[in-house]
């Protein structure tokens, strides 16, 4: 089943546009890493996503239907970067007031986890950590059941245990219920290991849509002799280069190749490929890999 679909979807702010022709299908049950530079239009994505703003151009669907249809909106949970809590309220009245917005609410579920959390219920909310904050957020999104839980860089402004305590929360979530998770992050160390979707949005438009197994066992990081780099490159689909009066370093599209004995090639991890992809906004990802046979004479 597919949890999020759109087709030419776009947002424009007078003359700007924040997104355009963005076209996504996004299986259900897995956890997308939404990456992209400041500016590249990840929140208004996810504004569209969920609702809270309209499209000037383009659709999205959620689990098969429209965007902003009550029925969609109940099957959503969404975690702003702000993590819009009342720092007024105790922990029980936050639960409370979920409870009466959300018909689907798991009270046992919030009370429980926050309990395994060691956050009293009786405390005020603007009187818990930065870490404590992000995780009643959390387990308010969690509890409403939903079937796609999108989250905006919900880690900013933490400390790396608080990030890492809660993003433990959230893969023991996934683990329990199967919903299908859309992340925005700034920060690799919070994708890799945790997410198995990958989505580069760059100046508004997508540039990398897939598995992110399938999207590191297609690409190599190649280094070999400067003067051989234009006749390797014209043979495979290179996202990203760089170069010294002696050595080349190529990073393409190619699945498993054979240079000649003067080339390296290594796989890539997570951070090289989509470094190398936002610094290139003009590459694009092929819909499969270049193979590469074996090297000429001389490569």
């Amino acid at each position: 089943m597919t949890a999020l679909t759109t087709t030419g979807l776009g947002k424009r702010y007078r003359r700007k546009w924040a997104v355009r022709d963005c076209s996504l299908s996004l299986p259900a049950g897995r956890v997308v890493a939404l990456v992209g530079p400041n500016g590249a239009g990840k929140t208004t994505l996810l504004h569209m996503v969920v609702g809270l703003l309209s499209p000037d151009e383009g659709n999205a669907t959620v689990l098969g239907e429209p965007v902003g249809t009550t029925r969609t909106l109940s099957r959503i949970a969404f975690l702003a970067q702000d993590k819009p809590l009342y720092d007024r309220f105790s922990v029980a009245d936050m639960l409370r007031f979920g409870a009466h917005l959300n018909p689907g609410w798991d009270d046992a579920l919030a009370t429980g986890r926050l309990a395994e959390l060691d956050i009293p219920p009786d405390r005020r909310v603007g009187s818990l950590s930065g870490g404590q904050q992000a995780q009643v957020a959390l387990t308010m999104a969690i509890a409403k059941r939903p079937e796609l839980l999108v989250l905006d860089e919900p880690l900013a402004n933490l400390d790396p245990l608080a990030r890492h305590d809660v993003m433990r929360g959230l893969m023991t979530a996934v683990a329990d219920s199967g919903m299908t998770v859309l992340l925005s992050s700034h920060v690799m160390s919070d994708l890799t290991d945790t997410c198995d979707w990958l989505v580069v949005l760059n100046r508004g438009r997508v540039q990398v849509s897939g598995d992110i197994e399938t999207l590191l066992a297609e690409h190599r990081l190649l280094v070999g002799p400067a003067e051989l780099a234009d006749g390797v490159g014209d043979r495979l689909s290179v996202v990203d280069e760089t170069r010294t009066d002696r050595q080349a370093t190529l990073l393409a599209r190619t699945g498993p190749v054979t240079l000649g004995p003067r080339w390296t090639a290594r796989g890539v991890s997570l951070e090289e490929l989509v470094l190398a992809y936002l610094r290139r906004p003009e590459a694009a990802a092929l819909s499969g890999p270049v193979l590469a046979g074996v090297g000429r004479e001389g490569d």
